[in-house]
């Protein structure tokens, strides 16, 4: 794989300073035109061998473009911010809005060939990173990221003599580190374990590009004409790219739903609910105090039909905690900036650390439910964001996240009731909407969309409970027992594997 960047590519000063104006013209221009359009975001990968030009060649394209569009990002040890959250949230955040270009040192490659080749993990662990890698990118792609994945090699003997040069040199010996010395012990285990990524991640939609790095002309023309060739081809692309045909998901033969078969009827006496509420209220204060807590964060979603009561479970929740405990995320139509980044990111950024619980009032599940039923998004989008959402959760469960999921049901009648209701009470009114009303209109089909978004999302690491949600004081009582329960669990599971 790495053949061809060992045969001593070079490229004479002559043609080189002939090549390079109109190739630094061409690279403002399409930079400008990424801007002006907004359409996609630039992602570049810079990986490889120490020594081999990765940091001489992306401080020349900030001079040949516009440095203020790019952003560059590296990635070293993780902060105590960072190793309290999931291991892709460092790069979650850090990614560059459309219209813009992010550079990234230091990135999801780096840490996983690194700990491979120092030994901190076996191959069954590089393979799971490497899987994540390609899940995480393709998602990015989907969401419209363009990537580039440059691998800047050298052979051993070139690297060896590149670092003698730079230490006898007495203007660049500073640039110098123990690391590049170290490469040179590891250099076997680095190129076959980086060879191994390469080969299993090199797709049609972020193929990598490996530059022999010994001649700086020769390298920096390369990645130069590379990110040139791929973007023009980009910004020429049809603004909706072609969908490929998609098997539907398929109706219910019989009429019988998921939600047609909850039982809604189930109701709670005042003196029992106050009873239990009071008992599930401290239950969950004592819960999240546990000293096994603190290798945990919870997260709660909450869906539901309008009015099925959403906001009056989640105050009971929080009137238990201390506010200095929780966050509770309000998710409404996205802004501007979140509209610039991938559908997850905003929520990705709402993320808790450990020990710490977020509410999320609706949620990323927003794309297989209004926006699927409004047409907010296209077919293609929704029936991705099922998998992309399973990816994400199971994400979360693997960095000790607990997760919770609700999604509180009514009965169209006793939502017209709680309408007309809020109607007549001042500062209930707003409240409603004529969103609301008109989303009446389309009962059917929020079933539907509830049944499929159930059938693909409820699974053993992230479940989904249905409450039944025509009497509040028994849907309260259920959400905060099946947070609780969801809290027992993780901690008994603690227990048991010796954590703590």
């Amino acid at each position: 794989m790495f053949e061809s960047a060992e045969i001593g590519h070079a490229i004479d000063d002559d043609t080189y300073e002939k090549q390079l104006p109109a190739l630094r013209e061409a690279l403002l221009d399409v930079q400008y035109e990424l801007k002006q359009q907004s359409r996609f975001p630039v992602i570049i990968l810079i990986n490889g061998i120490e020594g081999a030009g990765k940091g001489e060649t992306v401080k020349l394209l900030n001079e040949w473009m516009d440095p203020r569009l790019i952003e560059v990002r590296t990635f070293d040890k993780q902060t105590d911010e960072e190793l309290a959250r999931p291991p892709a949230w460092r790069y979650w955040r850090q990614l560059p809005a459309k219209g813009r270009m992010g550079v990234f040192f230091g990135n999801w490659y780096s840490q996983m060939i690194q700990g491979r080749v120092h030994g901190d993990f076996n191959d069954a662990v590089l393979d799971q990173a490497i899987g994540d890698a390609e899940r995480l990118e393709q998602m990015l792609v989907d969401e419209g990221a363009l990537i580039f994945k440059f691998w800047f090699h050298l052979s051993k003997k070139q690297m060896k003599a590149r670092l003698k040069a730079l230490q006898d040199d007495p203007l660049h010996s500073w640039r110098l580190s123990p690391l590049d010395w170290k490469q040179t012990d590891t250099y076997d285990r680095f190129v076959r374990f980086g060879e191994r990524v390469l080969r299993r991640t090199s797709r049609d939609y972020a193929p990598w590009h490996v530059i022999e790095g010994v001649d700086p002309n020769y390298r920096s023309l390369v990645v130069g004409n590379i990110l040139l060739e791929g973007l023009q081809a980009a910004l020429k692309a049809p603004i909706e790219p072609v969908r490929q045909p998609i098997a539907p998901l398929g109706e219910s033969i019989d009429g019988r739903s998921l939600l047609g078969s909850l039982d809604l009827s189930q109701r709670l006496e005042k003196d029992d609910y106050h009873q239990q509420l009071i008992e599930e209220q401290a239950r969950l204060a004592t819960l999240l105090r546990h000293k096994r807590m603190k290798a945990h964060a919870l997260v709660a979603v909450f869906e539901g039909n309008d009015a099925a009561g959403k906001g009056g479970a989640i105050r009971r929740v929080a009137a238990a905690l201390d506010p200095r405990q929780y966050a509770i995320v309000p998710v409404a139509a996205p802004t501007q900036d979140e509209l610039a980044q991938p559908y997850l990111w905003r929520f990705w950024r709402h993320i808790p650390a450990r020990g710490k619980f977020t509410v999320f009032d609706r949620s990323w599940y927003g794309r297989v439910l209004v926006e699927r039923v409004e047409g907010f998004c296209s077919e293609t989008d929704w029936m991705r964001a099922y998998s992309e959402i399973n990816d994400f959760e199971e994400q979360l469960s693997e960095a000790g996240i607990i997760v919770v999921k609700f999604w509180l049901a009514i009965d169209e009648k006793t939502q017209l009731e709680r309408f007309k209701a809020r109607e007549k009470i001042p500062f209930k009114r707003y409240k409603i909407t004529e969103d609301d009303w008109r989303n009446r209109d389309k009962w059917g089909l929020y079933r539907d969309a509830v049944g499929d978004m159930v059938d693909r999302t409820s699974t053993e690491i992230a479940p989904w409970t249905l409450v039944a949600a025509n009497d509040k004081r028994s849907a309260r009582v259920q959400v905060l027992r099946t947070i609780n329960d969801a809290i027992e669990a993780a901690i008994k599971k603690d227990k048991k594997g010796g954590k703590g």
